[in-house]
């Protein structure tokens, strides 16, 4: 009932905007639970609006299958009104002139003051704002069933030395100690944990942002293989293929210990009736207290043709920014708000945890862009890294030191 009466009252509050009724057809990967609630509630409120919602979803966590869609609808001259695309991406886009001018609206609704910098300038294209941002996900984080480290005999770990140990533990008991999906960015996310507790956030921004060949192929990207590699002697024989939310479901069910993954699995927890600090843990992940690897979810915006649906775009753009709409997506999303003056009261420990993380680090250094959610670098040499560091984490006989030095030529070729 109260989540009937706030989208009663955002829709109301937003209703004076929606002048004429069109179409908006919306490209996303959001198909998981949480994911799928969260789309529900934004599809809800257009709607309410008066405009139709064309839902444009395509599984895969990762969107490598929606973008392949999408570059075929633009180039024939049919996007969708607005697609989940982020980072250096957006850039790309922008480039090619397929997006749309949303700067009237911003200015309207003041972007400028209540999105932090680090956002805004992943959302404007030769200055003007091209795409709206949706939240901030935390991508180091460690998700803990605290009853089967209890069952083992093990306590939370903060390094990566505490981690193995803990891992062997919960070997021992029977249990999986690392939930993971053997999927080319889940095996990244994995990696650049791994890579910010050894290299630290200043070494991580010149090898994966400045692409630093020295750093790319030293001796600290050699360590970060080694200490990868070993997470593979705690992952079961049956990870590969495996998506993301089964991989959560494992430590929901408490089939598995711990998970590496952003906080996008709290919407799992979360859908699945789960508390935090009772029922799982959201700490850091080993070695990265105090740093903060960052994912921006946004939608950028195309170019229509239709009056009426240039207007539903507006209407979309004002609402993902909505305060009330920001609240109920970031709850169900496991997310925290993009605006820097929302009420956080409703809000659980993790996301309080996050957003001061989030602040703190945006001053002090230790926030990092994801390599593995294309925030870091161009798709181009992202997919260089997805292949190196794949390719090594499931051969027979890996070597790590030969394989930094490959990192490197990769990246440099596909810069």
């Amino acid at each position: 009932m109260k989540l009937k009466q706030t989208l009663s009252a955002i829709t109301l509050s937003l209703m004076a905007a929606a002048s004429y009724a069109g179409e908006v057809e919306v490209l996303h990967w959001w198909t998981s639970g949480g994911e799928a609630k969260s789309v529900s509630v934004l599809k809800g409120l257009m709607e309410e609006q008066g405009n139709s919602w064309k839902d444009f979803a395509i599984a895969g966590g990762g969107g490598e299958s929606a973008m392949t869609v999408l570059k075929t609808r633009a180039v024939s001259g049919n996007p969708p009104s607005a697609a989940q695309i982020k980072g250096h991406d957006i850039q790309e886009w922008g480039r090619l002139g397929f997006l749309t001018d949303l700067s009237d609206v911003a200015r309207e609704e003041n972007w400028d003051s209540v999105l932090p910098e680090v956002v805004t300038k992943v959302m404007k294209y030769d200055g003007d704002y091209v795409a709206v941002p949706v939240n901030v996900h935390r991508v180091n984080w460690l998700w803990v069933n605290p009853d089967v480290l209890k069952k083992s005999g093990a306590e939370v770990p903060t390094t990566l030395n505490e981690f193995f140990k803990v891992a062997d533990k919960v070997k021992a008991a029977g249990f999986i100690p690392l939930a993971h999906g053997g999927q080319p960015w889940q095996d990244i996310t994995l990696f650049e944990a791994v890579a910010l507790a050894v290299l630290g956030a200043e070494d991580y921004q010149k090898a994966f942002v400045n692409l630093d060949m020295d750093v790319l192929s030293g001796e600290g990207m050699t360590e970060v293989f080694i200490q990868f590699r070993k997470m593979r002697d705690y992952i079961d024989p049956k990870y590969r293929g495996r998506s993301w939310n089964s991989a959560t479901s494992m430590v929901i069910n408490g089939e598995a210990a711990m998970q590496i993954m952003g906080d996008w699995a709290k919407g799992e927890f979360a859908a699945a009736g789960k508390t935090p600090g009772k029922d799982y843990l959201c700490v850091s992940a080993p070695g990265t207290q105090g740093q903060f690897t960052y994912n921006i979810d946004s939608f950028a915006f195309f170019k229509l043709s239709e009056e009426a649906d240039r207007k539903a775009q507006k209407d979309l753009a004002r609402t993902i920014l909505d305060k009330d709409f920001q609240e109920i997506f970031n709850l169900n999303k496991g997310s925290i708000p993009v605006r820097l003056d929302m009420d956080m009261s409703r809000f659980d420990k993790c996301a309080l945890d996050s957003m001061a993380t989030f602040k703190s680090t945006s001053t002090n250094g230790g926030l990092v862009p994801s390599v593995s959610q294309g925030l870091a670098t161009t798709s181009y040499v992202q997919a260089a890294i997805f292949d190196v560091v794949t390719n090594f984490f499931n051969a027979k006989d890996p070597n790590p030191e030969k394989t930094a030095r490959k990192l490197a030529r990769a990246v440099k070729a596909a810069m």
